[in-house]
């Protein structure tokens, strides 16, 4: 009995996805490093024959509905994104700039969290990081001051210190467009701003970081 209804589950699992599974493999979502962490292999799909560990797609679209949920919670000044690594600047000024949501993109200035003399003293609610080996110090700054955190995690990141993990590609400049663009979306969404997704006219190229 089992097997005659195995198809139409997978069909509506197909259906339930942000975008068509191919949207995630095309853009490098998946791919994740030829290292993993014990944390992370709860999101391990397979390991390729060129040792390539491969993220499960369905639990990332997963994981970005529940973060989109849980920053809409917050007010958009009230959520800090952060990204050290190259490619995930420009997507993380772009949802800033359309969110309303503030950003550190390049190199976080320790204390910006917890030192309130700096110039660029943020008090934050809610931290999401593109790396968590990239953005260690963030982290260790919104740990002090009891926020939680969300972070996008490679197959070899560490994520005791994540309260929600995003399994991602997250140093891939497509893969982070991609991200960053349907967290945006989701993230408008969960805020009311836009009701269907044919209302947001931003594309996964506004996203990607230039070479």
């Amino acid at each position: 009995m089992a097997e005659a209804t195995e198809e139409p589950i997978q069909e509506e699992a197909k259906k339930t996805l942000l975008i068509p599974e191919e949207g995630y493999l095309t853009s490098g979502v998946h791919i994740g490093t030829q290292q993993k962490s014990a944390d992370m292999k709860q999101f391990l799909f397979k390991v390729r024959s060129d040792g390539l560990y491969v993220l499960d797609v369905k639990k990332t679209d997963e994981r970005i509905r529940l973060a989109a949920s849980m920053l809409g919670n917050y007010e958009p000044k009230d959520v800090m994104v952060v990204s050290a690594r190259q490619y995930g600047k420009k997507p993380a000024r772009l949802f800033s700039k359309t969110t309303g949501v503030r950003a550190i993109p390049g190199r976080f200035i320790p204390g910006s969290l917890t030192n309130y003399n700096l110039p660029d003293y943020r008090e934050p609610k809610v931290l999401f990081v593109t790396d968590p080996a990239a953005d260690q110090q963030a982290i260790r700054e919104a740990m002090r001051i009891g926020i939680p955190i969300i972070g996008l995690c490679d197959a070899n990141n560490e994520t005791r210190n994540m309260d929600l993990v995003i399994p991602s590609n997250n140093k891939g400049r497509r893969s982070l467009a991609l991200i960053y663009w349907l967290i945006t979306r989701e993230f408008l969404k969960a805020k009311g701003k836009i009701i269907a997704d044919d209302d947001y006219l931003l594309t996964v190229d506004d996203f990607e970081a230039t070479l």
